[in-house]
Order: C-alpha cells, then sequence, then structure tokens
C-alpha cells in the first residue's frame, strides 16, 4: 500500500486539469451558483457529458445521492454508451457506507446497475475494472454486508495497484478501506491507513470534495478526531452547495466540543437540505444541532428545533434514495431530538411521558423506551421504567440476527436501565455493578455515525449514580473517563465539578465548575446547574 501512495502522489501532475464541477448551473432556490467542489473523473464518454459527469462524481463524493442519480442518468440520455455512468448509479444505491445494513431494495437497484454497465461494455480495461469492483458490493451469493464491505475492499485495491496515476481510484480505495474498519477495533488501523492515503492528496487537491469529507471519516473516533479539525473547518467552504458538506464537519466538531460551530454548520444544512428537499438530511443535521444547543445550555434553541421537528418529520419518505442520511437517520432524529431535550436537561419527568414512535427501526423505536426507562426510574416510578426495560429487551431481540451492532447498542440500553431500576429500588451495589459492565461494553465498541452521541453516556450515568450512592471519588474516576470520550459535555462537566466537591479536591472542583461555565457562557437559560458554580466559584479561595 505505501509503494501505491508515493507511486500515486508522484504520478499527479497527469491529473493537474482538475475541473470545476457544474459552477455553470444554479443553486436550486437561489440565485447562487452551484458550488460542489473540483472534480474530473476521465472517461471515454462523449466529450459533450464531460461537466454532467464530473458535476455527478462530485455529489457522489459529498454523498448527495439522490443527485447523482440524477446526474448519471443525464450522462446516459446523452450518451447511452457511457458505461462507466452505471458504476456511479451502482454506489449511489450503496449510500452512505458507514450507515449500517443496506436494504434488499438498495442492493437490488445496485446490482441493476452493475449488470447494465457490465451488459453496455465499457470502452475501457480501467472502466470495466472500476464497474466490476462496485459489483463486489452487490454479489447475491455474499454470505453478509461486511463480506461484500471486505470485497470491495480488494477490487479497489486492485483498481488503485493497477492505474496509480488515477486520482479517483485511489480516493474511491481509501473510502473503501475506511468502511472495513470495525467498530471493537480501536487500534484504527484501517481508518489510519485510509488517512495516510488522503492527507497527502488534500495538500495537492485543496478543493476536491471527497478528500476532506473521507478524512473527517477516517478520523471520526474520539482518540483521532482532533486530526480532522482543518478538512472540517475546509470541507463546508468547498462545497457548500451540498447539504451533506455543510453537515459532515460536525462530526469532528462534536468530538472535541467545538458546540458553537457544530450548531451553525448544522443549521446552514437543515436550511440548505429543506431547499433541496433532502429531508433526512435535516433531521439529520437538526439532531446534531440539538445536542450541541444543550452542550452549551442554550435550551430555548434545543426548543425551537423541537417546535421545528413534527413538520419536517411529516415530509420523510421511507422509500427515497436521498442524501447521505437514509431514511432510518430520520427516524432517529425524529425520536432522539426529545429524548435528548429530556435527558439533557435532567427532566426525568418529561423523560417517562416521551411519546414511543410507532413507525422507524428497532433501535429508533428503542430510543424512547430508553428514556422513558431512565426517567421513570430517576423520578421514583421504577415499576413503570420496567415495562420500557422489557420492551427494549424485546426490541433487541428483533435485531439479534439482523443488525448485531444495533442489538448491541439496544442492549447496552436495556442494561443501564436495568442497573437504574435495581439502584432506585434499593440494589445499590447491584445497580453499580450493573452500570459498570453496560459502561464497559459501551467503551469497547463506537458511536455510529447517525448519532453525535449516546442519549446519556453510560460512564457519565455510572458517575451520577456513584454520586447519588456517596461514593464521591470513584464519581469523580468515572465522570473524568467519560470526558476523555466525551469531551465538552455539560453534565460531564458540572457532574465531576460535584463530586470533586463532595471529595474534597477544592482545585479540581473549581477547575470543573469553571469548565462548566465556559461550555454554558452562551446559555439562553438559567439551569440550576449553572447558578451552582457561579455560587461555588464566588465563594472559592
Amino acid at each position: 500500500m505505501l509503494r501505491m501512495i508515493i507511486v500515486a502522489i508522484a504520478s499527479f501532475a497527469f491529473f493537474g486539469s482538475l475541473r470545476v464541477a457544474a459552477q455553470h448551473e444554479e443553486h436550486a432556490g437561489s440565485a447562487t451558483a452551484e458550488k460542489l467542489g473540483t472534480v474530473h473523473f476521465d472517461n471515454s464518454c462523449a466529450p459533450a457529458v464531460t461537466a454532467d459527469f464530473d458535476r455527478a462524481v462530485a455529489l457522489l463524493h459529498s454523498f448527495e445521492f439522490s443527485t447523482a442519480i440524477e446526474g448519471f442518468n443525464r450522462v446516459l440520455a446523452a450518451d447511452r454508451t457511457c458505461a462507466i455512468a452505471y458504476w456511479g448509479i451502482a454506489l449511489a444505491h450503496w449510500g452512505n457506507p458507514f450507515a449500517g445494513a443496506k436494504s434488499e431494495v438498495a442492493l437490488q437497484r445496485g446490482r441493476g446497475a452493475v449488470e447494465s454497465g457490465q451488459k453496455v461494455g465499457a470502452s475501457t480495461p480501467r472502466e470495466r475494472a472500476y464497474i466490476d469492483a462496485a459489483g463486489a458490493l452487490f454479489t447475491a451469493t455474499a454470505a453478509s454486508q461486511r463480506d461484500r464491505v471486505l470485497a470491495y475492499d480488494r477490487a479497489m485495491d486492485a483498481v488503485a495497484r493497477a492505474y496509480p496515476h488515477d486520482i479517483e481510484a485511489t480516493i474511491f480505495h481509501a473510502l473503501a478501506l475506511n468502511q472495513t474498519a470495525l467498530p471493537t477495533d480501536k487500534t484504527y488501523a484501517p481508518q489510519l491507513a485510509a488517512a495516510a492515503i488522503l492527507e497527502p492528496l488534500f495538500e495537492r487537491y485543496p478543493d476536491h470534495p471527497g478528500l476532506p469529507h473521507y478524512i473527517i471519516h477516517a478520523y471520526d473516533h474520539p482518540p483521532l478526531a482532533a486530526r480532522a479539525l482543518d478538512a472540517a473547518r475546509r470541507y463546508s467552504e468547498i462545497a457548500p452547495s451540498a447539504p451533506h458538506a455543510l453537515h459532515m464537519p460536525s462530526h469532528t466538531f462534536t468530538r472535541v466540543g467545538a458546540w458553537q460551530e457544530s450548531a451553525a454548520t448544522n443549521r446552514r444544512s437543515e436550511e440548505v437540505a429543506l431547499e433541496q428537499g433532502v429531508i433526512t438530511e435535516a433531521l439529520h443535521a437538526m439532531d446534531y444541532q440539538t445536542y450541541a444547543f444543550l452542550q452549551m445550555a442554550q435550551d430555548r434553541a434545543a426548543r425551537d428545533v423541537l417546535n421545528r421537528l413534527p413538520a419536517v418529520t411529516a415530509r420523510i419518505n421511507p422509500a427515497s434514495i436521498g442524501g447521505a442520511a437514509p431514511p432510518m437517520a430520520g427516524f432517529f432524529a425524529a425520536t432522539a431530538i426529545p429524548a435528548r431535550y429530556a435527558l439533557e436537561r435532567a427532566a426525568w419527568d418529561e423523560a417517562a411521558r416521551l411519546e414511543v414512535p410507532t413507525t422507524g427501526t428497532p433501535f429508533t423505536i428503542a430510543i424512547a423506551h430508553f428514556a422513558r426507562a431512565l426517567g421513570a426510574a430517576r423520578s421514583g416510578n421504577p415499576a413503570a421504567a420496567q415495562q420500557d426495560v422489557d420492551r427494549l429487551a424485546a426490541l433487541r431481540g428483533q435485531l439479534e440476527n439482523v443488525d448485531a451492532y444495533w442489538a448491541e447498542q439496544v442492549d447496552i440500553q436495556r442494561r443501564v436501565a436495568v442497573a437504574w431500576v435495581a439502584f432506585t429500588t434499593g440494589r445499590q451495589n447491584e445497580g453499580i455493578a450493573a452500570l459498570r459492565a453496560a459502561a464497559d461494553a459501551e467503551d469497547a465498541t463506537d458511536k455510529s455515525a447517525v448519532t453525535p452521541g449516546p442519549l446519556a453516556p453510560a460512564r457519565e450515568l455510572l458517575g451520577e449514580m456513584l454520586l447519588e450512592g456517596g461514593d464521591a471519588p470513584a464519581a469523580l474516576a468515572a465522570y473524568e473517563a467519560s470526558m476523555a470520550k466525551e469531551p465538552g459535555r455539560f453534565r460531564g462537566a458540572f457532574g465531576a465539578a460535584r463530586a470533586a466537591e463532595a471529595a474534597g479536591d477544592s482545585a479540581k472542583a473549581r477547575d470543573y465548575y469553571s469548565r462548566t461555565l465556559a461550555i454554558a457562557s452562551t446559555a439562553d437559560s438559567r439551569r440550576a446547574e449553572i447558578e451552582r458554580a457561579k455560587t461555588y466559584l464566588a465563594g472559592a479561595h
């Protein structure tokens, strides 16, 4: 792989004439010229379709899948012999490579596109290699999605090695490599290898949309996130006409606790997504906005998002291809936003009364049951919490043979809820042991790209439980461990301050109360935690 990277970088003069994709088109709903970045995909199709083809690939790089398909179909309407356009259509049907299991409908459509490309017949061996590589993602005989992903990575590695002058082959191989990463692999070897391919290219081609996008994905993990800050701050300016390019930087901002930047870029993403009718992308951006606002104690701003939610949710089309956020992400956001609004404000009664959605997937429906169980247990009604615990167990059962990742995430939620039921019914040691085990399980995996973070980090909740149980030193250790993974969280910083104060560590108490106020420096609410921090610091010596 290292040899491939060196050869590819040394040869990129061949692609010095990268072209701006579709600068002549108007951005939908505005008088501003469309801006998607600079992309050129060398091909053997008619010269007249070059601009449309490059625009479609630029859209593909920003995960704007439905509009990419429209673009490739426009190419085919002008040149029906352009077999490589079917490669782009196939990848668009695969969709967001980090969005979990693909539906049978998506697999059938992608397989159909590959077969159409193979039937038309590409004019060059390179283009045939691209089409055949995409076919690995849709093989009907593959035992699992992971088998498809691994086969595709091997195929794209072969394409990139065979055509070392081809920047697009190198970039798509890096994305394929990153897609092979497992959430339980804390070496981050595939991600780091992908980043090693992408970063030198970004220096040479600073206007290419795929490079910062995939760098952000490669580093979208707590220990690595800060490495993506430059890419995050540049991507939204490279392709501001793509809703996902406006949202994606917030994956990094969330990981490092840059809440104001996250809220601002997601507000822009929401607006552009609604303007273009990409509803699930708008909802995805609204979820990240809500999370950021609540960390800054901007509860009124979060409430504004909540108030906009019903009208946007009503526009979800489960059959839509859409953009980076699949329909599942829309259902996730629609359930997560009200749950976050209650849990982050410690409004336990409010959480216990949340409505359970009637549509969505088992793991999106589980969000409501988890929040209800936690709210009921912590507001003194563990019997009511047990009903939601039972529903979480049933939902986990529905996922066990379908989606192992989400089955585990729902089970962690169930275990957290079980721990709080035990703790609030007088079985404190049992509850602490159960919650500690759930936190260990959560730390051993990783969050999905669909969410800015856990609804309530299990180790942060362990800190709260230990503090309520009177073990302040252990609580402080739990809070500090949680903040190492989820930095900048309001409840994490405030909890650590309370624990340090209770443990008699005045230096750490001052530090964490100061951090709490810094995180909430633009608060639009009068949370009791803010007043307590101010009072402590005013009396500290």
